[in-house]
């Protein structure tokens, strides 16, 4: 029988038993030992209560630990000529350098920032590989305003705040950042879940107006809209099926937030519910919609226009 063999080898010594006899390793010890005290709610990003904190004044979750790089010549010499906070420029070993790599050497020179001369193939890989035309721009990560700072901006016309739901591409975050500049809004909203930030893609696509327009960032949009409208701001959505067109935003010389919808799904329904109208843009039969980046654009350009005549009355 199995364990009762008289074979060489196959006897246990006497006083032996199963198992570990010269200790655990340690193992019971540790199992005692504490793991610090739990961390407050407020500070365990898995529990509710941390995704429910306010967010604080220039410092949100979009804010990225590491660095941006924005590439490409244009791009950098226009945010370098914005004055956008930067800490260091790449240029190519080796480049071509025309006006832009020269006026970027110089911009760069005059404020201080360090000008690093590197190979191509170092600057690809700095880049991911993006189209950088030999020269780069880094940049620290994007300090967001809190939304109630978006109402203190001064433009000389009722407050006009563009307020973006879900919408998750970078690019058209940058191109309706340098559209509410053109057009004399105060600031951009955004929800802080579900939407894109400002990384160097909204940076190049913005063409530095990011770093003069105050981008905040609302821990619900739903209820910031509902507090912007407590304060006498009305609510204005876009939406294919509005309940007016573009030629009948009388609403456009009120304090007005334009609410932009996601490049898919439009307006989610609770920001619906808040808005106090919504509006369409007409097109003509069998064209697709606008991107959100374009419907941005035109409805901005008719506010202003608006304003510009009443002004003139």
């Amino acid at each position: 029988m199995a364990g009762n063999s008289r074979r060489q080898g196959a006897m246990r010594n006497a006083g032996t038993k199963k198992g570990a006899v010269v200790g655990s390793g340690g193992q019971r010890r540790k199992a005692l030992e504490g793991k610090g005290p739990t961390p407050k709610a407020e500070e365990r990003p898995g529990h509710k209560n941390y995704r429910k904190q306010p967010v604080k004044r220039g410092s949100t979750t979009k804010e990225k630990p590491t660095t941006e790089l924005i590439a490409g010549r244009n791009p950098v010499v226009e945010c370098l000529r914005a004055e956008i906070p930067a800490t260091a420029l790449y240029v190519a070993l080796g480049i071509d350098a025309d006006d832009r790599v020269a006026e970027g050497v110089r911009l760069a020179a005059d404020r201080g920032i360090s000008v690093l001369e590197v190979s191509r193939p170092e600057l690809d890989r700095l880049t991911n590989g993006a189209v950088h035309q030999g020269l780069a721009l880094q940049v620290p990560p994007f300090e967001y305003a809190h939304p109630d700072d978006l109402l203190a901006v001064e433009t000389g016309e009722p407050p006009l705040l563009v307020a973006l739901d879900g919408v998750t591409d970078p690019r058209n975050l940058g191109a309706i950042i340098r559209s509410a500049a053109a057009f004399g809004a105060n600031g951009v909203l955004l929800p802080q879940r579900r939407s894109a930030g400002i990384t160097a893609v909204a940076w190049r696509t913005s063409a530095g107006t990011a770093a003069k327009l105050p981008v905040a960032v609302a821990t619900n949009l739903t209820r910031e809209l509902r507090s912007l409208a407590a304060k006498g701001l009305m609510i204005v959505g876009l939406d294919a099926d509005g309940t007016m067109d573009i030629d009948e935003l009388t609403l456009a010389t009120s304090p007005l937030v334009v609410v932009v919808g996601s490049e898919g799904r439009g307006l989610s329904r609770l920001v619906r519910e808040a808005c106090d109208a919504t509006v369409s843009i007409p097109m003509a039969a069998g064209v697709e919609s606008l991107n959100a980046s374009v419907a941005t654009s035109v409805v901005l350009a008719e506010v202003a226009r608006r304003r510009r005549v009443k002004g003139r009355i």
